[in-house]
């Protein structure tokens, strides 16, 4: 997005590999290109009536594979001597998506060994972000490392809702009973195959969103660093008895509004009405890599800085990395 035309191989390879030092030997999940929608490239210009329907994601790369095996490669080369690797594609909606590109990544593979760059198969993930996806997560984890699910747009998408018009912006709720029955039933699929899912978007960035996701058995939220220090100070003040209990009675609601004021409410009566804002500086998650959580909720915080890297961000992209927090919840006691 920053440049006027697609970067090299060389180019890209050496923004990856700054990026893949910088946090080795913790894992670096990087996104293909994921262009379209309200994600315009002005190199590679896309018009269609409903953008957001259309051309985007997986779909793009897959219809053009030089494009998705120059940026492969350069993942694959910048991972060299350190295997922190993790690709991710986006938007898929069906297996032979996912079959087509694991082949290509594949074939990446074996041209780099032939090259002489030793270079190790990284793990591979898919994001769920729309209805289709849903209902294949189980498929998809028979086939990868990793789910990721992008909730803005799989809310989006459950709901016909465009988030960035304003006529309709009201209607876009991410406590919907839709949503949340969704979500729920994208972990409980996925856990089946003993595939991890982790989840990125504003539910996960919300506190109250956060105490949901964790009873519903997400095992990694992604947020920016502005919204960690709340969701850590919500996490390390539940049990896992009183998250599962509120989950249980909001899956029984069928209105968001009265949903999202019973969220509310329930942390002001556990005591959380006024949550801490930033709290320190953004470094300290670099230079203190694991924070040890109340005895209350036994977990690993573990946050780790996560690149959702492709090649139409280039070196903008150090300024919009986002935290993964691995959530290790196991049994939790008062």
């Amino acid at each position: 997005m920053i440049r006027d035309f697609f970067p090299s191989e060389q180019d890209q390879t050496e923004t990856y590999r700054r990026q893949l030092e910088a946090f080795a030997p913790r894992p670096v999940t990087m996104r293909t290109l994921d262009v379209g929608g309200d994600k315009p490239l002005p190199y590679f210009p896309i018009e269609e009536e409903n953008p957001f329907l259309g051309w985007r994601g997986i779909r793009i790369t897959l219809d053009h594979p030089e494009i998705f095996l120059v940026q492969i490669r350069a993942m694959l080369r910048a991972a060299e001597g350190l295997d922190n690797l993790r690709i991710m594609l986006p938007m898929v909606t069906s297996v032979h998506e996912v079959d087509e590109a694991k082949s290509l990544i594949s074939q990446a593979v074996s041209e780099l060994r032939e090259e002489g760059v030793k270079v190790v198969q990284p793990q591979i993930g898919v994001m769920v972000e729309v209805p289709a996806a849903v209902y294949q997560v189980r498929r998809f984890a028979r086939r990868v490392d990793f789910i990721s699910v992008g909730s803005n747009d799989l809310t989006q998408y459950l709901l016909a809702v465009d988030r960035n018009n304003p006529r309709v912006a009201n209607l876009y709720m991410s406590y919907h009973p839709a949503v949340l029955r969704a979500l729920q039933f994208i972990v409980q699929e996925a856990h089946k195959e003993e595939v991890t899912v982790s989840i990125c978007g504003e539910m996960a960035a919300d506190p109250g969103g956060a105490v949901l996701l964790m009873a519903m058995g997400y095992d990694m939220l992604s947020m920016n660093a502005t919204n960690l220090p709340r969701v850590k100070y919500t996490i390390r003040h539940v049990t896992i008895e009183q998250a599962s209990g509120l989950l249980s009675t909001i899956l029984s609601m069928d209105d968001a509004d009265k949903i999202h004021l019973l969220i509310r409410d329930t942390l002001k009566k556990w005591g959380w009405g006024s949550l801490p804002g930033r709290q320190f500086p953004t470094d300290i998650y670099l230079r203190y890599p694991a924070f040890r959580v109340s005895e209350s909720f036994r977990c690993c915080l573990l946050p780790v800085l996560i690149c959702y890297l492709n090649c139409r961000k280039a070196e903008s992209l150090i300024q919009i990395q986002s935290v993964r927090l691995h959530l290790l919840h196991r049994n939790s006691v008062r």
